[in-house]
């Protein structure tokens, strides 16, 4: 963490101390646990969607459940969360994280494919945000954009990956995903879109009314 992070980390509001543990647990027990978003990250989220004010969430990407908690805390009484998470090993320890919520009743955890779950929930979406795999952040912007409800928002993370997006020699899947994405978002005109150079990149998609 650089001295910025920790000034911002400093001069926010403070991590709610379950997140901290699950932010320590999320290190000590997972493969690659920088996907985890982490404090300041989670704040925004929680700041955007009381904003936002959205009834029906779609996450793509649970991880071990940080962001979804931070959705959560910042959705309205009656709003409801779907998460969508691939790896099916650590269904356990989501649920366990997810349970612990005062919001857990609202909290519907889904394991698999999310290109094969979202098609089959019944939801207009007001809010959806976009963290699994790279490779197939068009493919659930294609999916996502016919269900969102005028004016919803979709939040894309890792846009920046590690700033790989400007480098040409970077030609991994995972990069040539996230830079397809940015140059499909920057040319859609049905939406208004701005990119926050959070972490490794964070994007915020307006669905404009038809």
């Amino acid at each position: 963490m650089t001295d910025i992070d920790s000034y911002i980390a400093e001069h926010i509001d403070a991590e709610p101390p379950a997140l901290h543990e699950l932010y320590r647990r999320t290190h000590l027990t997972r493969l690659y646990p920088r996907m985890c978003c982490g404090h300041v990250q989670g704040r925004i989220l929680k700041m955007l969607t009381a904003m936002i004010r959205p009834q029906r969430i779609l996450e793509l990407g649970t991880f071990s459940g940080y962001s979804a908690l931070c959705l959560a805390e910042g959705m309205p009484q009656g709003a409801v969360l779907h998460t969508i998470e691939i790896d099916d090993e650590a269904e356990d320890a989501i649920r366990q994280a997810l349970d612990a919520s005062p919001r857990a009743a609202d909290i519907t955890l889904h394991i698999g494919d999310a290109l094969d779950i979202v098609p089959r929930l019944p939801h207009q979406w007001d809010m959806a945000l976009i963290d699994a795999n790279k490779r197939y952040y068009i493919d659930y912007y294609r999916m996502l954009r016919p269900l969102m409800a005028p004016g919803g928002f979709i939040i894309a993370d890792n846009t920046l990956w590690d700033g790989k997006v400007t480098d040409p020699d970077a030609t991994d899947a995972q990069t040539c995903g996230i830079r397809d994405f940015n140059d499909l978002i920057a040319a859609d005109t049905s939406v208004e879109k701005v990119m926050l150079p959070l972490r490794d990149g964070l994007t915020i998609i307006r669905c404009l009314p038809k």
